[in-house]
């Protein structure tokens, strides 16, 4: 894998939508992995014999306009979760400053650990609203995907749930790359 540091962060500006407002989502099992209350981690790990996150980097950023309202930088975490070697998974994760504080030690040192490991095993994250994309990258989460050896011959379809803490939320994206998109298909 190709994948550097240097071109963190890959994320782009993407709409996303209530799943109740999304008249078109796939006619594949991919839809139940996109509305799937329960942990992407868990249900991931039981695909695969090796479950792997790599981190592509992590930092404050400025978020994308309109993707965390009424923040002007957050703490950005972006990963590939990986099955038996092949990524599955574009994950970036937002944590507003005010959380980071209040959980500074547990989430910036993660490292390879799942973030839904901690999102879901401690009930002090409360897990909120879904929302749903379908998008052509178009810059570096293209060049990611492509230095991937994952051809993009469709759309891209992501979801990104909120998680509350204390009255704080962090946002979790996740796209689901072609590698998972075909390997769900076939389930």
């Amino acid at each position: 894998m190709s994948v550097t540091r240097l071109s963190f962060p890959y994320g782009e500006s993407i709409q996303w939508f209530s799943p109740e407002k999304t008249i078109d989502l796939p006619k594949s099992p991919l839809t139940d992995w996109l509305l799937s209350s329960e942990s992407l981690t868990q249900k991931l790990r039981s695909y695969c014999d090796e479950f792997e996150v790599k981190v592509l980097g992590e930092g404050t950023l400025v978020p994308f306009d309109n993707e965390f309202p009424n923040q002007n930088k957050v703490w950005v975490r972006e990963v590939l979760l990986c099955l038996d070697g092949t990524p599955w998974i574009f994950a970036r994760t937002l944590i507003p400053g005010s959380l980071l504080d209040k959980k500074k030690n547990e989430l910036l040192n993660l490292g390879t650990r799942p973030l839904g490991e901690l999102l879901y095993t401690n009930n002090e994250f409360t897990p909120g609203k879904i929302e749903v994309a379908h998008f052509t990258p178009c810059q570096k989460l293209a060049e990611l995907t492509k230095s991937l050896h994952q051809p993009l011959t469709q759309e891209l379809w992501g979801r990104r749930r909120y998680f509350s803490y204390q009255g704080e939320q962090l946002i979790v994206g996740e796209t689901f790359l072609p590698a998972a998109r075909q390997a769900i298909e076939r389930l």
